[in-house]
């Protein structure tokens, strides 16, 4: 009984730290020696919502990888899994602190972000290994993209953002690169224009909410 209930009771426990505490990075923030730059109200705003848009994806990628992890029977793919998860972890911190440096707020759905997120990796994780792969690699170089526009949109003083999302960037490359080498299965094309509507429906609300 309990090897089936210490993961699910560990995928609780990573539910709540996620949502509901203040997360901790083990890396240093790129933006911690960066000069804080003197933003506009309109330049702090639009940098708050791009910024919660990010935290939010951090969000669905702590879902997701907590969830493949549980759904694969692999014990080296669990722990790949876990250690993109921890790194994952410190975008979040990141992105956190920025927020409230920014006089900005998390998304109010985040919860309902995080339940969907984790949803989708468990059934990945289910079909199979090298489909759940798959779906990690095509869902990190579609936040690559992301943050790609996010680096065009960002008010050009803000350079402690502007790091923090470069950084992020390079993560997102890597861990998709890491993910192919792995084993992933090149998903078709429907599902990866699924997986961007419904990323596009994410984004445009948390922008705002």
């Amino acid at each position: 009984m309990s090897l089936f209930l210490d993961p699910l009771l560990t995928a609780a426990d990573g539910a709540l730290r996620t949502l509901f505490a203040a997360p901790r990075a083990r890396r240093p923030s790129p933006a911690a020696h960066v000069p804080a730059p003197d933003l506009s109200p309109q330049e702090l705003a639009l940098a708050g919502a791009l910024m919660r848009v990010n935290h939010v994806g951090e969000v669905c990628a702590q879902a997701l990888y907590a969830a493949q992890a549980l759904g694969t029977r692999d014990a080296h793919l669990r722990a790949h899994f876990q250690q993109a998860g921890q790194e994952e972890e410190d975008h979040l911190a990141w992105t956190h602190e920025r927020l409230q440096e920014l006089g900005s707020r998390p998304s109010l759905l985040n919860p309902l972000w995080y339940a969907g997120a984790f949803g989708l990796g468990l059934v990945a994780g289910r079909v199979g290994d090298a489909v759940s792969l798959g779906f990690l690699k095509e869902t990190e170089r579609q936040v690559e993209a992301h943050l790609a526009s996010h680096m065009d949109r960002l008010p050009a003083a803000d350079a402690p953002s502007r790091a923090i999302v470069a950084q992020m960037k390079a993560d997102e490359a890597r861990h998709a690169s890491e993910a192919e080498h792995a084993g992933a299965r090149e998903l078709p094309g429907p599902v990866k224009a699924l997986m961007q509507a419904s990323a596009k429906v994410m984004t445009t609300t948390a922008h705002y909410l």
